[in-house]
Formats: structure tokens, sequence, C-alpha cells
């Protein structure tokens, strides 16, 4: 399952009608883990509500608190409220002025898009304080994680990007185990792809879904938001990210961190 908007009816979670009071409710997005996201209300007063089943691993507690934490320094979504009950557990957030990187429009246009996503997380990068974070997104927790994933037997090499095909699981963690020494620690987003950039007038105007926010080497994004405008708006985008971020490409971090991605 890819994430993006729902292609078919999507049943509404009980406690996101009651969020919505009678006003109008919209699922907008799906994640691959079941989260759905719904919009309440519409226009400049409408709010977002991200619902994630019990059992789905999404913990949107806890992404609530990063968001608050990087509001500060970020254009983030102001968090309104969260809960949980027996069938799953929501976010609520306010609107940000903007639509997603790959809102049609923008696929229209792929070199606003791109830029706008390279300059949206070099203001992250720069302005976010790696001193102050308390999350992190470091290289030694998520070989962890996916050494876990692989003693339990849920790494899919089925599934992994194409590039990665033809890899064992072992080589793969043992290439992990190998990683390119630090760049520069930033407090990364965590899940940079295209549909978590917001845009405005043709200009970055937020992230959203920061659920993986932490201090990291700033290729853990860079690596996933140049990937991501493949998948997103074809061939041959990497090289005018980078260059909007400010940067020159690192083709050794860049393969590093995706291999990083596919088996965590």
């Amino acid at each position: 399952m890819l994430a993006g908007p729902p292609q078919n009816s999507v049943a509404v979670p009980n406690v996101v009608r009651e969020i919505a009071a009678g006003r109008e409710v919209a699922a907008v997005w799906l994640n691959q883990l079941g989260g759905i996201t719904f919009q309440i209300g519409a226009g400049s007063v409408c709010s977002f509500v991200k619902w994630a089943p019990t059992g789905s691993g999404l913990d949107l507690a806890d992404e609530a608190a990063r968001m608050k934490w990087a509001a500060p320094f970020s254009r983030v979504p102001e968090v309104l409220d969260t809960g949980e009950d027996e069938s799953g557990s929501w976010l609520l957030t306010a609107s940000l002025d903007g639509e997603t990187a790959v809102a049609p429009r923008w696929k229209r246009q792929p070199h606003a898009a791109v830029r706008a996503i390279g300059v949206g997380l070099r203001y992250l990068h720069e302005h976010a304080p790696v001193t102050q974070c308390p999350f992190s997104w470091s290289v030694p927790e998520r070989v962890e994680r996916a050494q876990q994933r692989a003693r339990h037997g849920v790494t899919d090499p089925a599934q992994w990007h194409p590039e990665h095909h033809g890899m064992s699981v072992s080589h793969a963690l043992a290439r992990l185990a190998d990683p390119p020494p630090v760049d520069r620690l930033v407090v990364c987003h965590g899940d940079a792809c295209a549909p978590n950039t917001l845009i405005h007038d043709g200009m970055w105007a937020g992230h959203v879904d920061l659920g993986s926010l932490g201090v990291a080497d700033r290729w853990a994004d860079l690596a996933i938001a140049t990937w991501s405008t493949e998948w997103n708006f074809g061939p041959g985008w990497e090289r005018e990210l980078v260059e909007a971020y400010g940067t020159d490409p690192d083709p050794a971090r860049t393969a590093y961190y995706r291999l990083l991605w596919d088996l965590t």
C-alpha cells in the first residue's frame, strides 16, 4: 500500500464525526500503516484530524509532542487536541495556508514544487536548534530497529525499492553497520517525502507528518526528499532540490540513507 489520497470511500470513525460536530468531513490522505487524515470543514476555518487504528503502531501523542516542540522554530500545524479510545487514537490540528506539494497544480509545476521542498528543508534544518531537541532519529537507533525487524521476520525485500532488489537482508544489514561520517547534525523532519511539504503561492508554506522528527545527519532527510521527487514528479529533479536546499549532491550518504529507509 502506498500513501496517497483515498481512491475509494472511507468509513469515518465515530470520534471524527464527534469532532466534526455536523461539519463536512472528507478523507484526504491514507498512509501505509492504515492511518487516515480527515479534513473537517472548508476554507480558512477548516481543521484536520489524523486518526490511527489501534495496533497500527502510529503514536499520535508522540507526534503531537514533536509538533509542539517544532512550532516555535518552523512552520507546522498548531496542535489543537489529541485523544484515544478503544478503536484508535487521533490528533486534531489547525490548517496552514497552502496545499501539499503533490497536489495536481504542483505536479504540473514540478520546478516550483521541488524548489519549495528544498527551501523548506533548509529552513527547518537551520532554525530548529539541535542542542535543544529532545528527539533523536539517529543511525544507531534506526539500525537497531532494522535488526529487530529482521530478527522478527518482518523484513520483506520484495517491498524494497527496485534499486535494492537482489540484495539479501544480511547483506543490507552489513552495509548499514558501516555508516558514513556525519556531514551535519540537524533536526530532521523524519519523513521528508514530497507530500509532507505544503506550498502557498509557489513558496514553501510548512511541513506536516512529523512523527519521526529528531536529530540526525541532514542527509537522512535529503536522501529521501530527493528520492521522492522521482516517485512524484518523474526522473531528473534530484539536483534541482539539492541546489534549492543549498548544497552539493552526496551519492554515498544518499545511498546509505535510502537503504536505511527501506529497512526501517
